[in-house]
């Protein structure tokens, strides 16, 4: 860890990723791409002059922290003159090129699209493009060229708090801008130049129809498409939430897992390439040449592409035998991973995958260790738990701040599938390639499909051990730093235990300590009224200290649970429910008046209360106003639009604040 914390790459990327997140979050860097270009010509020429070396290392630092912010200045379509939003006007006509398919939803086929031309401009910039289905859509394909007329709208944030942000996930994607279109609106022009990608998905296209002809069944033939082809639109939901739970979802996802385990084989069968001069060298070059093909297959995919390059580094840093050139690799190739997009940084399997890599390799060995094993068998297995125990520590902080659980038996499933996983992917390889050519033998294919099906009944059984699977479990950000703080330092007293490094780990504990009673006392000083937003239904919380209860006229629990879990588990607080039986309610002496269908609002003594409007009252709101002299309007989600229009008109007329849910999102008081 020492050599590590001395090694210049690894300050290099620390000073890199500083500078890509004060970019992404302050946009420090607004000047020209002429202004950009000099400086790094100065930085560079001031590096090559200056000779006192601690001077140059500390510019160089600097430097790398300005490489940061140059990456994602440069890769932000929007800086550029042709950015395609700056030349869109309304019912613009565009050629549009499609560049990834997505999963559908409920009502839309979705892409990712490169906007190549506007009005006989040709501009740059990605957009996602939804398409109404219909039982006669065809879907498109990668790199075929459309032409729409219609206009490009902004993407929409969450309405409630602490929900998913689908807005700035696409914003880290470089997407700011989405349109929608019918059947009717938009035409095929065919394929502009072909891409790799495009090649590549018309190659698993192939593999999928091939394999399609065989007697697999619909959940086998899903997992086979997600586990060897990267193709996951085609798996249930059910079955999807079934690997979450096991603590496997991980299985699903064509990325470091996959792509180790197969670089391990390969290993393994190329080793007696070692014994001849330079076998050592071949091997590397074999071993990188077969993941980058695999990476082909798989659909050239984002989180394929980061894991088979992150493993290339590794294969080439194997090949010099030491645990620290192999570290020196994995953080060389997160570096040049950045340089190449920046964005990465915020995707969450480039996260997991080299959190679950480096504990891997830091903590892995140590712990195996421990223990010694005479038995063969048993001491395989109690490697392959150590590397499940060692990769989970160094995601877990991590997952329970996006997923908010913890599957307690993800070491049984990871136990019983991992040592088959290698037999899973060389089987289902042969399988693909003998089915591309209509040449697989029946009993391979039925005992292949027989052994997915074996593991998908485990994985659900798994799944339904919901004792041993704990949820909504809060993860603030000051708590998931202290977490890896913790990680950081114990990982370095296992490594070498001193005096010294014993304190930092106690540290590292009471600072962790210090957070959760930090966060206990801002939630005990809280209070607020909510009023979330719900298509056909009301929804409000009352908060007080760390408890909340939510009033609703919402039947169905599963419907109410999917709009204010995200607030009781962001918020980490207690929550019980209650169906509305009242129209008027109190928040710290201020009283709330709801005002439903039947519109009956006049009651006696009530002066300036706050008004929500729920389920379209036919009222007066003019008369209503005066009567009442509300100090502020809510219209929430249950009432009709044409409604919310008038009345918002009729608000601004007579200066009374207004807020529409479905537009502005939750209202809160605090």
């Amino acid at each position: 860890m020492r050599k590590l914390l001395r090694f210049l790459p690894f300050h290099f990327l620390v000073f890199l990723i500083l500078g890509i997140y004060t970019q992404l979050f302050l946009e420090i860097w607004r000047f020209s791409f002429y202004v950009l270009f000099i400086v790094h010509g100065l930085f560079l020429l001031i590096l090559w002059l200056l000779q006192p070396k601690k001077i140059r290392t500390f510019l160089a630092f600097v430097y790398f922290f300005f490489v940061g912010i140059s990456t994602v200045f440069v890769q932000d379509d929007a800086n550029y003159l042709n950015y395609f939003y700056k030349k869109s006007m309304e019912s613009s006509k565009a050629v549009l090129k499609v560049d990834k398919v997505l999963k559908s939803s409920s009502f839309h086929h979705k892409y990712q699209v490169k906007i190549i031309q506007v009005e006989h401009q040709k501009t740059r910039g990605i957009a996602l493009l939804n398409i109404e289905k219909d039982s006669f859509s065809t879907p498109l394909k990668v790199d075929e060229l459309i032409v729409v007329k219609t206009d490009f709208s902004e993407l929409n944030s969450p309405l409630n708090p602490h929900q998913f942000d689908y807005k700035k996930y696409l914003k880290n994607q470089g997407i700011r801008q989405q349109l929608f279109v019918g059947k009717a609106d938009f035409l095929s022009i065919g394929f502009g130049s072909r891409t790799l990608k495009g090649w590549s998905e018309e190659f698993r296209e192939f593999v999928q129809f091939s394999i399609g002809k065989y007697n697999f069944q619909p959940n086998e033939l899903a997992v086979i498409n997600a586990l060897l082809l990267g193709e996951r639109k085609e798996i249930s939901r059910e079955l999807l939430t079934d690997y979450s739970n096991a603590g496997a979802i991980h299985i699903l996802a064509v990325s470091g897992l996959h792509v180790g385990i197969i670089m391990m084989l390969l290993l393994k069968l190329f080793s007696f390439l070692s014994y001849f001069k330079n076998g050592k060298t071949a091997q590397t070059i074999l071993i990188v040449l077969i993941l980058w093909v695999f990476a082909f297959i798989a659909g050239l995919s984002a989180s394929v592409v980061r894991a088979v390059t992150m493993f290339s580094f590794l294969a080439i840093g194997q090949q010099f035998g030491s645990k620290k050139i192999i570290l020196f690799s994995l953080f060389s190739s997160m570096f040049f991973l950045l340089i190449y997009k920046p964005l990465f940084l915020f995707d969450l399997g480039f996260q997991l995958s080299y959190l679950a890599v480096l504990g891997i390799i830091t903590i892995q060995q140590k712990v195996y260790h421990f223990v010694q094993f005479k038995s063969k068998i048993i001491d395989f297995f109690w490697q392959l738990i150590t590397v499940s125990l060692a990769a989970q520590i160094g995601v877990l902080p991590l997952s329970l701040y996006y997923f908010h659980q913890f599957p307690g038996l993800f070491f049984l499933s990871n136990m019983v599938i991992i040592p088959f996983l290698g037999f899973i992917l060389m089987t289902g390889i042969l399988v693909i390639l003998l089915a591309s050519f209509q040449i697989a033998p029946i009993f391979l294919t039925d005992f292949y499909g027989g052994v997915i099906s074996v593991m998908n009944r485990f994985v659900s059984w798994i799944s339904h051990q919901e004792d041993f699977l704990w949820k909504d479990i809060s993860m603030s950000f000051g708590l998931l730093l202290a977490s890896y703080g913790i990680i950081f330092f114990g990982a370095r007293l296992l490594l070498h235990f001193t005096s010294k490094r014993v304190l930092y780990f106690l540290t590292s504990c009471i600072v962790f300590q210090s957070v959760i009673l930090i966060e206990k006392s801002q939630r005990n000083q809280k209070s607020e009224w909510i009023v979330f937003h719900k298509t056909k239904q009301t929804i409000v919380g009352f908060r007080d200290e760390n408890k909340v209860t939510f009033v609703h006229t919402v039947d169905s629990i599963q419907a109410l649970n999917s709009i204010v879990n995200s607030y009781k588990i962001g918020e980490n607080v207690k929550a019980s429910f209650v169906k509305q039986q009242s129209n008027i309610y109190f928040h710290k002496k201020q009283p709330i008046l709801l005002i439903d269908s039947l519109g009956i609002y006049q009651l006696q003594n009530l002066k300036n209360p706050i008004v929500l409007l729920q389920n379209s009252p036919k009222i007066n709101l003019e008369r209503m106003i005066k009567t009442l002299q509300p100090i502020q309007i809510i219209a929430d989600g249950s009432n009709y639009k044409t409604y919310i229009i008038r009345w918002k008109k009729k608000a601004l007329q007579l200066q009374i604040p207004f807020h529409y849910t479905g537009e502005k999102g939750a209202f809160i008081k605090k």
